[in-house]
């Protein structure tokens, strides 16, 4: 629900607060941003460069997420129990935050994304969770310091807006695959193949505004049908590459490996 969400949103033209009109989100100031019907408010503020996961990926990845086979991943982000605004940034179908959510009592859930097919499924989410468009890239639709965690759940991340919405005393945590992370299905089916400087990466772009406090890596071995197998690799970035003669006929193995790391935002300096 959108309501719970909303004294922490600010109006991305002028950053004032805003209020629910009817079917729209609307600040002091006169500017007005749609609801969509199915739930989620449209804080884009403007043409998008890039629309996210299609319909298509959205709908794998809801199927592969309800079969369970990331709950591992969700148990370990859930363990991070909280109070307050937990922002999920890079959303989806709103599956991590709704698990999130269901540890944490007390939390009100926000989910940002760009893909309007995964916000009408992050809409309903959860009874606790607000869904909006919104480019992670660009500076957030969310206040200074309300967040009490920040979820980054193999997302785009933007350290300074990162920085700005989480409370000092938060944790931003960030998921992302391990080196070994679907070998099986990278070396048979050709999928994009994992970063190996990806940590390097993470760390230097979030450098400057949080420091590392731990990281662990998670490790499971899926046992999927050809269908699932299919589903897992059409809810990932290879979707658009393997053609579809060459996804799996057959059962398979596979390792699902990732890192989670708590991250905890640098105080400023004093003069």
């Amino acid at each position: 629900m959108i309501d719970g969400a909303i004294p922490y949103l600010r109006c991305p033209v002028c950053r004032d607060t805003l209020a629910r009109r009817e079917r729209a989100l609307r600040c002091p100031r006169g500017h007005s941003f749609d609801m969509a019907r199915q739930g989620y408010a449209d804080l884009s503020a403007g043409r998008l460069p890039h629309t996210g996961d299609s319909a298509d990926m959205v709908a794998d990845r809801a199927d592969f997420l309800a079969a369970g086979h990331y709950s591992f991943i969700a148990g370990a982000l859930a363990g991070h129990r909280t109070e307050g605004l937990v922002l999920d940034a890079g959303t989806g179908t709103g599956d991590y935050l709704a698990r999130f959510l269901d540890a944490s009592p007390a939390a009100i859930g926000l989910g940002l994304d760009v893909s309007k097919p995964a916000l009408r499924r992050a809409a309903r989410a959860h009874p606790r969770a607000a869904a909006v468009l919104a480019d992670l890239w660009r500076p957030l639709p969310v206040a200074d310091a309300v967040a009490s965690v920040v979820l980054d759940v193999f997302a785009p991340r933007n350290g300074p807006e990162f920085h700005r919405v989480l409370h000092p005393d938060g944790v931003l945590l960030v998921v992302t695959p391990a080196a070994d992370h679907l070998a099986e299905l990278i070396t048979e089916y050709g999928l994009i193949q994992v970063d190996p400087d990806k940590a390097a990466r993470v760390g230097e772009s979030l450098g400057g505004h949080f420091t590392l406090a731990e990281t662990a890596t998670h490790r499971r071995e899926l046992k999927l049908t050809a269908a699932e197998a299919r589903t897992l690799i059409g809810m990932t970035p290879s979707a658009r590459h393997v053609p579809v003669d060459d996804l799996p006929t057959h059962d398979v193995r596979v390792t699902a490996a990732v890192d989670v790391t708590v991250y905890r935002p640098l105080r400023p300096s004093r003069a």
